[in-house]
């Protein structure tokens, strides 16, 4: 008799369990972001909820249509969200020209912690009106920047930046071809948000414009890059 007290108290013990386990992991499946994010800065004319600006990042025109433009003193948006958030493999994407006389350490996407986990898409620019791209990535202990001072662009031009993350792998691309990859100890960024003209920290602004960002779930190939 109390041998079947205890099989059943033992038995009430884990369901009790499995009621309290099982919404965990149901949200942590939902934090997952499952589809792709696309941003065309224009539209943050009228700010959706979550987002705020600093200065006066405003419309200019563009070969792909309105885009919006940094003066690389004061201008950002920042969002209240993680798009990358549960993602082991992802792409980053995004349409711009850099100007020919922005300061010469510009962060123009910055996506989770100031200083913890994050990534962030660079431009490095040079005396001479060129510029190099950076792309950097830190998971836990585990950091890599693919940048190379000889990999130069004329500046004042508009390019397509590319970052893809794939099993502890990252490569990044200017125009669709290869530039730089390395392999990192990668998890995934699970918290923080998302600044765009700066750093989330309101350092290294960027000038020149954007026309739009792309994250995309998953390990794109060049040929199936966003192109306008």
């Amino acid at each position: 008799m109390i041998y079947r007290r205890m099989s059943l108290m033992m038995l009430r013990g884990l369901f009790l369990l499995l009621i309290l386990v099982l919404p965990s992991c149901t949200a942590e499946r939902a934090a997952v972001h499952t589809g792709s994010v696309e941003w065309r800065l224009d539209e943050f004319e009228v700010a959706p909820p979550g987002l705020t600006k600093t200065g006066n990042p405003g419309p200019v025109d563009s070969p792909y249509g309105k885009a919006i433009a940094f003066d690389g003193e004061d201008d950002a948006f920042f969002l209240e969200e993680n798009p990358l958030q549960g993602l082991r493999s992802f792409t980053v994407e995004a349409i711009m020209c850099p100007d020919k006389d922005g300061p010469r350490e510009q962060r123009f996407l910055h996506i989770g912690q100031v200083s913890g986990d994050r990534m962030l898409l660079e431009t490095r620019m040079t005396d001479d009106g060129q510029w190099y791209l950076d792309t950097y990535l830190q998971s836990g202990s585990s950091q890599k920047a693919l940048i190379d001072e000889n990999l130069l662009h004329p500046a004042g031009k508009w390019y397509h930046v590319a970052l893809v993350v794939d099993d502890g792998r990252m490569v990044n691309y200017i125009n669709s071809k290869p530039e730089l990859e390395a392999k990192i100890d990668f998890a995934p960024i699970n918290s923080g948000k998302t600044s765009i003209g700066v750093r989330l920290n309101k350092v290294s602004w960027y000038k020149g414009v954007i026309y739009k960002i792309v994250i995309t779930p998953k390990a794109l190939k060049p040929e199936q890059f966003t192109t306008h």
